[in-house]
């Protein structure tokens, strides 16, 4: 494979066809609920037969052929001689997944594992016309040329270069035209649709121009040139302005399409071609007697004269591609930067925000008035810069959700249930690493929806429901957040079942399980090893992935809430700050050191009053508007000391959330609210529980960021 191409060339195939791709998984899902949609099968071709130009080019042959049966099949299906069913689709994606793979051992520089040969066998047999036999299987190649003609005049791109380089060709043409004039005309009407030779063409346009060299012409042609001896005077005089005319471009166009002269095509067409052929061997009887060089400059003229009659005619081949030049340029606003860049641009502005802090902290204590208006300055364009290179790491949430048309499609096949994916606010921006880092939860919440959620056809029926079930996934963007919904109209969850297999499990004992409220019922489900499938399956049953989900938004500072009614659906919420890069916080004092406590897990904050704490199950709780909520000294676990220190009578307290689950911190200082960089800890200190990282606070002390999860896991 052809490694060593360009670099720039191999990268600038690698966008492109990467995009495509993407969208490819989403557009053969669609076609399979649209089937008849003549624009989606159109889109679908041109992204097959864009990524087969690509691979062509860099001699990626194992990608092109897969490419290539993939390619054939759609342009039988968008010419009508095949219908789309799920058979198809299944070879269809099948292919689909194989090129994928290819794409990226290109992406690699590894070596390209070429699809099977079963696989392309059956892609070729999906590339014949429905319920046709040998015969009919046999004139499919004139058929399929003839038919672009028909549609709309459009010929391919091969076809409108070797008309070209026919055109031009003077030389070639000057020497056989003598040899090839008298048997053109019993060549044309025996090629049927075929191609026609270079020597059948050349004596074509000697037809159509006249050289002077035209000989042996046959009888019946003769006869008829007699007969129409003025008119081919005119057309010869006429002839100096070198242009062919619209029925002669038309009568060239059938030539090579071979248009009526199908042995299937009845009588018409050849009928209607017969009287054309005397008019085109009269006309150059004029130019016969004219001197050489006066022909030969006719014909070298014709290739750009030409071009004006060829574009209206040649829709399919010239329109589309003027455009595409047109706007080449428009490329060029964009440029492809490593990420590794940006992530060092991203870093500089954080140092940028704690010199910021730091300068606002130093401007308060400062009566100077300039020095206020300084500062305010720096900080309002240390945002603006902030805000400008956050942007620059943003991707739309589509890169996430294109994946889960085929997801969805696939497992409910596998199911044999009936699913319809409805999908919101795909352009929902939020920073790069998130997008990556949310592909996976996501993937099994919705494998979790289509597999626990949505019922059998004959089920939903029963229940008079449609016998087609609907996940909706959306997002939408709240304040510095991203809101995620996975939501069904399923069988919802039933609270006893939960609180049934919690015991079973031995996560609860049945008291402590029959306290539980249905809001922590449905939590269960992210308990590790917990399952409320009977039989084990390749889709569910062993209790991960749920588990998963919660632990990795934990990681990201996210949060994690379900809603369900039985018998009507289930919904769950996934909230994630916008950016891992940037966090905002409250900073609180314990003792004489500063933490920052993320305020995407804070709540509320108030004064309390320690010495109407309760004690419930040896833990000490607070009642708050009727709530109750378990209240952990952590200064006795942060601060060396502290275990020992007398707990005074009020003190503020933070209720912050950790997924549905909220716990009362006490603390002894609140600072404030504060941008904070994440800063990682050294390599002595990583892993430490409870410590997501540290910062350096306004004041230029440093701070450590408290891991909520983290924390109560490790201390609580």
């Amino acid at each position: 494979m052809a490694f060593d191409a360009d670099e720039e060339i191999l990268q600038d195939f690698l966008v492109e066809a990467g995009e495509i791709l993407e969208k490819l998984s989403e557009q053969l899902v669609d076609l399979e609920r649209h089937p008849d949609d003549s624009d989606l099968l159109n889109a679908i071709f041109r992204g097959f037969h864009t990524v087969k130009g690509g691979a062509g080019f860099l001699q990626l042959e194992a990608l092109v052929n897969c490419c290539h049966s993939a390619e054939n099949v759609f342009d039988i299906l968008r010419n009508h001689k095949r219908k789309v069913d799920s058979e198809l689709m299944d070879v269809v994606l099948e292919a689909l997944d194989y090129v994928n793979a290819m794409f990226e051992q290109v992406r690699n520089h590894e070596e390209l594992t070429p699809a099977p040969d079963e696989l392309i066998a059956r892609l070729d047999a999906l590339a014949q016309p429905e319920g046709e036999g040998a015969p009919t299987a046999a004139a499919q190649p004139e058929q399929e040329e003839s038919e672009p003609a028909e549609d709309g005049g459009d010929i391919t791109d091969d076809e409108f270069e070797q008309l070209l380089d026919a055109l031009q060709d003077e030389k070639s043409a000057e020497v056989s035209s003598a040899s090839s004039a008298g048997s053109a005309g019993g060549d044309q009407e025996s090629s049927g649709d075929d191609e026609i030779t270079d020597d059948e063409f050349e004596a074509l346009l000697d037809q159509l121009h006249g050289k002077g060299q035209f000989a042996g012409a046959p009888a019946g042609e003769e006869e008829a040139s007699g007969k129409e001896e003025k008119p081919a005077a005119k057309a010869g005089s006429a002839g100096g302005d070198d242009l062919i005319t619209d029925d002669e471009f038309e009568k060239l166009l059938d030539d090579l399409h071979g248009k009526g002269g199908s042995p299937t095509a009845g009588g018409e067409p050849s009928a209607s071609k017969e009287p054309a052929a005397p008019k085109q061997p009269s006309a150059p009887k004029q130019p016969a007697s004219s001197k050489e060089p006066a022909s030969a400059k006719a014909n070298a003229s014709k290739p750009e004269k030409s071009k004006p009659a060829e574009k209206p005619e040649a829709k399919g081949a010239a329109a589309p591609a003027m455009p595409a030049r047109e706007n080449a340029p428009a490329a060029e606003t964009t440029v492809r930067v490593d990420t590794k860049r940006l992530d060092d641009i991203m870093n500089m502005v954080g140092e940028l925000v704690l010199v910021r802090n730091r300068l606002q902290r130093l401007g308060a204590d400062s009566e100077d008035e300039h020095m206020h208006k300084a500062v305010s300055n720096l900080d309002v364009v240390t945002t603006d810069l902030q805000s400008a290179v956050m942007q620059t790491r943003m991707q739309p949430i589509k890169k996430v959700f294109g994946r889960f048309p085929r997801v969805v499609r696939d497992l409910a096949r596998n199911l044999k249930k009936e699913v319809n994916l409805v999908m919101h606010g795909e352009e929902t921006d939020l920073d790069k690493n998130l997008v990556e880092a949310l592909s996976d939860p996501l993937v099994h919440l919705v494998r979790n929806s289509v597999d626990h959620g949505i019922e059998a056809p004959e089920v939903r029926e029963k229940a008079g429901k449609p016998r087609q079930g609907t996940v909706t996934l959306s997002a939408e963007q709240e304040g510095d957040h991203i809101l995620l919904f996975i939501e069904d109209d399923g069988a919802g969850m039933d609270p006893e079942v939960l609180r049934r297999k919690a015991v079973e499990k031995g996560i609860y004992d049945q008291d402590a399980a029959d306290r539980l409220t249905n809001s922590e019922c449905y939590n269960l489900i992210f308990a590790a090893g917990f399952s409320t499938k009977e039989q084990i399956s390749d889709v569910s049953g062993r209790g991960v992935g749920m588990d998963v989900v919660k632990t990795k938004i934990g990681q990201l500072n996210g949060q994690l809430s379900i809603e369900s009614e039985l018998g009507k659906g289930s919904r769950i919420v996934i909230k994630v700050p916008l950016t891992l890069a940037i966090m905002p916080t409250l900073m609180i004092m314990l003792g004489d050191q500063s933490f920052a406590l993320p305020l995407v897990n804070v709540v509320e904050i108030f004064h309390l009053d320690l010495t109407k704490t309760n004690i419930v199950d040896g833990r000490e709780c607070i009642v708050v508007r009727d709530k109750v909520f378990p209240l952990f000294h952590i200064k006795r676990w942060l601060v060396r000391g502290g275990a020992g220190q007398e707990v005074p009578d009020n003190a503020h307290v933070v209720i912050v959330a950790m997924g549905t689950k909220q716990v009362g911190f006490v603390v002894d200082q609140l600072v404030g609210q504060e941008e904070v960089v994440i800063k990682p800890l050294g390599r002595a200190l990583q892993g430490t529980p409870g410590m997501a990282g540290a910062t350096i606070t306004g004041d230029g002390r440093i701070a450590l960021i408290i891991d909520v999860p983290s924390l109560l896991q490790h201390y609580g």
